[in-house]
């Protein structure tokens, strides 16, 4: 009798408007800021920030409003960005003990705590030691990895001459040249320019990345239970992973037949050794499911990135020839005509370092970085971070940090070079990350651009199609690529 009452009291419309009113106090009281928290756009009941650009512009500009260390709400999870030199230094080196890999909905769905990117504590150093170690000591103990770049730059020579001078786009010939060479250190062998099925898995590699960098991605993490019975590309992203993934197990079976632990060709018979040494070792977690993963991060974040530097640096190197004049210079004095660049004559070619670093920098490859969240109570440019909160930096925003770069918005190689012309490297170079989790890829990234580079302004001179101004718009996903342009590789 007494709710039949208060029905017709208030009526249907009004029960709609006190249920309502109800809960945007409970979202209100649940999701209400603690004290000193950063600041932020003013969040929609529920929803939180969704409807705010996932992309680094995006932040740059509510930066600019709320300050270098602000914060939004996607659905109930609040995210603190953190931008400019100083407070991200303070975030990923000063205060690293704070936080800890934050392993996405989307991507624990992927890799369950498993791999090298997407997971921690003491599996993660395990993994990372393993997998840095690996590309190290195989480059030193049998310096193969020069010879292998040097080889595979031969195959990319000729694929560029094969175009006779005319104006093509270097995508797919970049992209298959890089995945060769991390995949003769991962799986030992490489794949010829024209494998339709490496092709198919590169796009599908490529697209994957992309994607992540999609408001999808931001979705799936706001909302996964909703999310994953939803159609859409976060279900692409997955899928790729997944078939990825089954192509490198079908590469450590392959392995498997014919493995000789006295004799690792490259790092899946290395793994392999590790798992029989590790057997009593559970909690690193060294065995064929977690090599397929790590395989994965290895495979993908040797390639993606790697082919974009390149691809920047070929289209700076057409956008500004006198540039491109001043390194084949150097090379041609250093190294001459008659013999392939080295690792050792990077020391002697101070300029061309200069310009792949600025490449890197303006290049912006990862303008945000992967998410940490906070593993305590910490303090952050004098906010509090309450402990589990996700914390992502804006490495676009210390590569461009005015404070910190002469001319951040031009493209300048001065910028690592001291008033003698000697190379000078800047604090401010965030290009792989900093501190302990920074890109465990860097050295064969280092590597791999400087020789591949070097060896084909060695061999050519590149310039835009006749009548083309060279455009430097991107396409931005997790990463910034270039957008597709042709050039002309004209042989030296």
């Amino acid at each position: 009798m007494i709710l039949h009452a208060l029905f017709e009291l208030f009526g249907v419309k009004g029960w709609l408007i006190i249920i309502s009113v109800f809960l945007i106090l409970i979202d209100y009281i649940q999701n209400k800021n603690p004290p000193n928290f950063p600041p932020g756009p003013r969040p929609l009941p529920f929803l939180g920030n969704v409807f705010t650009g996932v992309d680094y512009k995006t932040m740059d500009k509510l930066a600019e409003k709320f300050g270098n260390i602000f914060s939004l709400r996607r659905g109930s999870t609040k995210i603190v960005y953190v931008s400019g030199y100083k407070a991200v230094k303070e975030a990923l080196v000063t205060k690293v003990e704070s936080f800890a890999r934050f392993v996405t909905p989307l991507f624990n769905e992927i890799y369950k705590g498993r791999g090298v990117s997407f997971s921690n504590g003491y599996s993660w150093r395990k993994q990372q030691q393993f997998a840095v170690s690996h590309l190290k000591n195989f480059d030193e103990g049998k310096r193969t990895l020069e010879k292998n770049i040097q080889r595979e730059s031969h195959f990319l020579s000729e694929a560029f001459k094969e175009e006779q001078g005319c104006p093509f786009d270097p995508l797919l010939k970049i992209n298959n040249a890089v995945a060769n060479v991390i995949g003769t250190l991962v799986f030992g062998h490489r794949h010829e320019y024209d494998d339709i099925q490496f092709q198919k898995l590169l796009r599908m590699s490529a697209e994957s990345v992309y994607l992540t960098g999609s408001v999808w991605n931001e979705l799936y993490d706001a909302f996964p239970s909703i999310m994953r019975r939803i159609p859409g590309p976060h279900h692409t992203i997955i899928n790729n992973y997944k078939t990825l993934a089954a192509f490198l197990k079908e590469e450590i079976n392959k392995h498997k037949l014919d493995w000789n632990p006295d004799e690792p060709r490259d790092y899946i018979d290395s793994y392999l050794a590790e798992i029989e040494k590790r057997k009593t070792d559970k909690e690193a977690q060294f065995d064929v499911d977690n090599l397929a993963l790590c395989m994965v991060d290895l495979f993908e974040g040797g390639t993606e990135t790697t082919t974009n530097s390149l691809r920047w640096a070929l289209l700076y190197m057409i956008k500004y020839p006198l540039i491109q004049e001043k390194v084949q210079e150097e090379i041609d004095r250093v190294v001459g005509r008659s013999r392939l660049p080295t690792l050792a004559d990077k020391a002697n070619m101070p300029y061309t370092n200069a310009v792949l670093h600025e490449v890197q920098r303006k290049g912006n490859l990862v303008p945000l970085n992967m998410s940490r969240v906070t593993i305590k109570n910490s303090t952050l440019g004098g906010y509090f971070i309450p402990k589990g909160t996700i914390m992502i930096t804006n490495l676009s925003s210390v590569l461009c940090d005015k404070s910190e770069w002469e001319t951040p918005d031009i493209f300048n190689p001065g910028h690592f070079l001291d008033s003698e012309g000697r190379f000078h490297r800047q604090d401010a170079f965030f290009a792989f990350s900093a501190g302990k989790r920074m890109c465990p890829g860097e050295y064969l990234a280092r590597v791999e651009l400087f020789l591949l580079f070097t060896i084909l302004l060695q061999t050519f001179t590149f310039s835009p199609p006749h009548g083309e101004e060279p455009s430097l718009e991107s396409q931005l996903g997790f990463t910034q690529a270039p957008k597709a342009y042709k050039l002309c590789a004209i042989p030296r």
